[in-house]
């Protein structure tokens, strides 16, 4: 077993987080590849109101202790939630991905590519908001178009 912790100040609020690694061995699991158990548990207090919230997750992982420390996996958790944050949710909050009534074909992986290649153009230009790259966009076109020019 290994344990890492970490604790942030950030947002408006201290958030304690302890990962708990715990190995697989033999048939314990029936989960084909999965090679560890994890445990994640974060403790959460706002510090303008106090309020104290308490959450357990937990998940499984093909990596194996020889290959990753507890510290590791922690870092790899908290990357998801990055990966989240910068493209899931813009996706699905700035373009009303979730809402979109285009469903049938190949449709919705062509929407998809093209909101990913605004995303990027967004951030290429300096945006780290989506929404005010948007409207920016939509003022000044040329601004957007500027990054396809080749030469």
């Amino acid at each position: 077993m290994q344990v890492s912790q970490s604790l942030d100040l950030a947002h408006g609020r201290i958030e304690k987080r302890q990962l708990t690694v715990l190995p697989i061995y033999d048939d314990f699991l029936d989960w084909p590849g999965a090679r560890l158990m994890l445990r994640m548990e974060r403790t959460f207090i706002h510090k303008a109101t106090g309020q104290l919230m308490h959450e357990i997750d937990y998940a499984l992982s093909s990596l194996d202790l020889a290959q990753v420390s507890a510290h590791d996996l922690l870092a790899l958790w908290r990357g998801h939630w990055q990966i989240e944050n910068r493209l899931h949710y813009v996706r699905d909050v700035t373009f009303g991905e979730d809402a979109s009534p285009i469903r049938a074909g190949r449709a919705p992986q062509v929407m998809a590519a093209v909101r990913n290649v605004a995303i990027a153009t967004a951030r290429r230009v300096g945006f780290s908001n989506i929404a005010d790259a948007l409207r920016s966009f939509a003022q000044f076109p040329y601004r957007a178009a500027a990054q396809f020019v080749l030469f």
